[in-house]
């Protein structure tokens, strides 16, 4: 499970870094606003740990704006500011949970759990026809269970996740295949096109947009 730690004092951030990989997951940092926003879009990362205090754009305006464009991810506020106006602020800008500096390990991966439990993002995913189990790593569609290999699995998620826009190639081999460039194969179509087989009559739900990527459509199928 991938985590983005959002934290400009690099100390902290390899602190909290060192201390979710101790816990199995796998932690990522950035220490700027805008990379934030943009990297907690891509659909990779199950939870957020996010600074009010950033040097760009601050961590209340990520939120914000996340959860504007649909982002589902669940985000913890981590901040020196504890008065009860900013911790409401902090709630109401979309954050799940605040935690506010300093706080101890312990109580920090307890929250994280708690969140991960009760949220969408570590449990059901649904969208239209396509119920995610995220937990268990099984699919629904129109209530009958589809066998996927991984990186179907892995690459249906993504669009599902992210179906509030479109996704590009690039950014599917980072976030099913874990390369961060195009090797010049057609993997991702090859993928894309037996994941709709498998779709069956939801399969046109998946659109190429020619030269860009892909979307996916929970509204209903396009024509």
């Amino acid at each position: 499970m991938k985590v983005l730690i959002v934290e400009d004092d690099r100390k902290l951030a390899r602190f909290l870094a060192r201390i979710l990989t101790e816990e199995g997951y796998i932690a990522d940092t950035c220490n700027r606003g805008a990379d934030a926003t943009q990297r907690a879009l891509s659909g990779i990362y199950a939870f957020v740990l996010l600074d009010w205090m950033l040097p760009d754009v601050d961590g209340l305006q990520v939120c914000s704006e996340l959860r504007r464009l649909g982002c589902p991810v669940p985000i913890m506020m981590l901040t020196a500011r504890g008065e009860l106006q900013e911790r409401v602020l902090g709630l109401e800008s979309g954050a799940d949970d605040y935690l506010v500096k300093p706080f101890e390990p312990e109580e920090l991966l307890a929250r994280i759990r708690a969140i991960l439990r009760r949220t969408t993002a570590a449990g059901t995913l649904e969208r239209g026809p396509v119920k995610i189990d995220r937990l268990g790593r099984r699919v629904v569609v129109d209530d009958r269970p589809i066998e996927l290999t991984s990186r179907e699995y892995a690459l249906l998620l993504h669009f599902v996740q992210n179906s509030h826009r479109v996704v590009t190639k690039t950014e599917l081999l980072s976030a099913v295949w874990s390369t961060g460039f195009d090797p010049g194969s057609n993997v991702v179509e090859v993928h894309v096109s037996r994941l709709r087989e498998k779709l069956g009559s939801h399969a046109t739900r998946i659109e190429t947009v020619r030269g860009v990527g892909y979307r996916f459509h929970a509204e209903g199928p396009r024509s």
